[in-house]
């Protein structure tokens, strides 16, 4: 059958995660919903990155198998009529034919996280940032943001539940910025643990609040116990803003 990748955007602040669970509203149930409305058949989603509740994605994907009564031939109008069923903290970006063997989840080279910072009580801030009224060290953040490219096991940065076969991550690219309202921190991998993202930025502000020095911080990356990372920052200030896959993925007749 001819495989799809569906890209869409959301807003995770009412969503209990980005994959299907029980008893919980999530943005893949959401999807399945609309897709079901439409099309009038089920439609059975693989994603690409979890996220988990409050966490939101300016790109995320899902991909399907598309059974022979269900044409996909008017794109535009597919992406009208799916986006008018989703509810407003929902939207469907593209649907794109890919190769019969491409998978949203093992064929990603990489994923973009940002986490938001702000300085001053916002309310229109809120939910999509952690206000954050302390003073920052943003060159110490940027010493340890930098020193995190030089590790590969990140098992202090997995919490304890994680249900992986190893723990290792290639960080490509990690720095915090300056932005209008605060400050952010970016970090590129082939691959996040569960909490990962949240560890590194609890961890890294609670170590420059102390002036711990970049032995002390690498005692900790080293020390593969959670319990010596800060998981507890906000979900609402993670989004993902990018999955990345080969060219040679996506098929010429998009739809």
């Amino acid at each position: 059958m001819p495989r799809y990748f569906i890209e869409l955007a959301y807003k995770g602040t009412r969503f209990s995660g980005f994959q299907k669970q029980d008893n919980a509203n999530t943005v893949q149930a959401e999807l399945e919903k609309a897709l079901l409305v439409y099309y009038r058949h089920a439609v059975d989603l693989t994603g690409s990155s979890r996220t988990d509740a409050g966490v939101h994605a300016f790109q995320n994907y899902f991909h399907f198998d598309a059974p022979a009564e269900l044409l996909l031939i008017q794109p535009q109008k597919d992406l009208y009529h799916l986006n008018a069923i989703l509810p407003a903290d929902i939207v469907v970006k593209s649907i794109n034919a890919v190769n019969d063997e491409a998978h949203s989840r093992f064929d990603a080279l990489s994923r973009t996280y940002q986490y938001q910072l702000y300085f001053q009580k916002d309310p229109f801030s809120d939910d999509r940032g952690w206000y954050y009224p302390y003073a920052v060290d943003l060159v110490l953040l940027n010493q340890y943001a930098e020193a995190l490219k030089e590790f590969t096991d990140f098992e202090t940065f997995a919490k304890r539940n994680s249900q992986v076969h190893t723990y290792n991550c290639t960080i490509q690219h990690s720095e915090w910025k300056l932005t209008p309202a605060g400050c952010m921190y970016e970090v590129t991998a082939n691959r996040f643990l569960r909490g990962m993202v949240k560890g590194l930025v609890g961890t890294m502000l609670r170590a420059a609040s102390k002036k711990l020095s970049m032995d002390a911080f690498s005692a900790i990356v080293l020390s593969k116990e959670p319990s010596s990372a800060d998981f507890a920052v906000p979900s609402k200030g993670l989004t993902l803003v990018k999955v990345s896959y080969p060219d040679n993925i996506f098929l010429l007749n998009d739809v």
